[in-house]
C-alpha cells in the first residue's frame, strides 16, 4: 500500500463520525446495512450522513451498491486489512516499541 492511499483512509477514519460509522458497518459484516438502517442506527441528518459516506467510500473504506431504491453500504474488509498491514510493517521499521504494561490496580 502506498502511503498517500494509507493516508487518505486513516483521514477519512479521523472523525467521530465517520469511525463510527465505519465501526457500525464492519460490526454488520459483509451484507452491510442500507443507508436508512445507518441513519437510524447513528441519528445524524441524511445530509451529514452523505458527506461523511461520501469520504469514506473516496477513500475505498466503504462500498455502496443499489438495490432497487435502497442504497446498501459494505465495510470494506481487504482496504481496512491493507491499511492494518501498512502500520504494523511499514511504520515501524526498524523501531523498538515500548511493551505497554497496563495500569496496576
Amino acid at each position: 500500500m502506498k502511503a498517500e492511499i494509507a493516508v487518505q483512509c486513516l483521514a477519512a477514519l479521523g472523525h467521530v463520525y465517520r469511525l463510527q460509522l465505519f465501526q457500525l458497518l464492519v460490526r454488520a459484516g459483509k451484507e452491510g446495512l442500507s443507508v436508512g438502517e445507518i441513519q437510524k442506527a447513528l441519528e445524524v441528518p441524511a445530509s451529514t450522513l452523505a458527506f461523511h459516506l461520501r469520504e469514506l467510500a473516496d477513500a475505498k473504506l466503504v462500498s455502496q451498491t443499489k438495490e432497487g431504491r435502497t442504497v446498501r453500504c459494505q465495510a470494506n474488509f481487504d482496504a481496512l486489512n491493507d491499511v492494518l498491514v501498512f502500520l504494523k510493517q511499514d511504520c515501524c521499521k526498524g523501531v523498538a516499541l515500548p511493551v505497554f504494561r497496563g495500569a496496576r490496580s
